[in-house]
């Protein structure tokens, strides 16, 4: 572990102790603690969110959503949270989210081209063009206007915003670890391939 990492926490801020926070903190503190609320508890974005527990909240009620209640196929949310963490070498956000997205049935041929950064012309249409929008945004900025109306024809505008909101929720969840340099957590191996 980097000597910067602080043990407890996993990342370069120490975890706050629940009694030293306030009443919005308590609150972020028992969300991050709660069974099933997150998938990596308090050592991970809940956890890093304490720091700020005003916009825990919104955040939290944010993610959750854009992930659960915006009327994505978990497979389809799956895949955009992958490509995101991919694009972003979020190696905590995709060791988090590739056995998420087994369990909801995405192939793992799907998870190769995105975690190889491969061809998507295998692949289902919609899954590929998800990939694209992805790679588009996260990668060359601008989202060809071809991509953008194929995925409009799909989605719908409202559903298509709200998918590139999605995105960008994970991306900003990306530079926090990033900026934190959260450790994955005990017993878990990397899985993306960045050098």
């Amino acid at each position: 572990m980097p000597s910067d990492i602080d043990p407890r926490s996993g990342m370069r801020l120490p975890l706050p102790r629940r009694e030293d926070l306030d009443e919005a903190g308590q609150k972020a503190y028992d969300r991050g603690t709660t069974p099933g609320a997150t998938i990596a508890g308090l050592q991970g974005p809940a956890g890093i969110q304490l720091y700020s527990p005003k916009t825990s909240g919104h955040v939290a009620a944010l993610n959750r959503y854009l992930r659960f209640e915006a009327g994505f196929t978990p497979h389809i949310r799956e895949i955009a949270i992958l490509i995101t963490a991919r694009e972003m070498d979020s190696q905590f956000e995709w060791v988090a989210h590739e056995p998420e997205a087994l369990k909801e049935g995405v192939p793992q041929s799907t998870i190769d081209v995105i975690k190889y950064r491969r061809n998507t012309e295998a692949l289902d249409a919609t899954d590929a063009l998800v990939i694209e929008l992805g790679r588009q945004l996260w990668r060359d900025h601008r989202v060809k206007p071809d991509t953008f109306a194929k995925l409009k024809a799909i989605f719908g505008p409202n559903k298509l915003v709200e998918l590139v909101m999605l995105m960008g929720n994970y991306a900003g969840t990306a530079a926090l670890l990033s900026a934190v340099d959260m450790q994955l957590h005990a017993g878990r191996k990397p899985l993306l391939p960045i050098p």
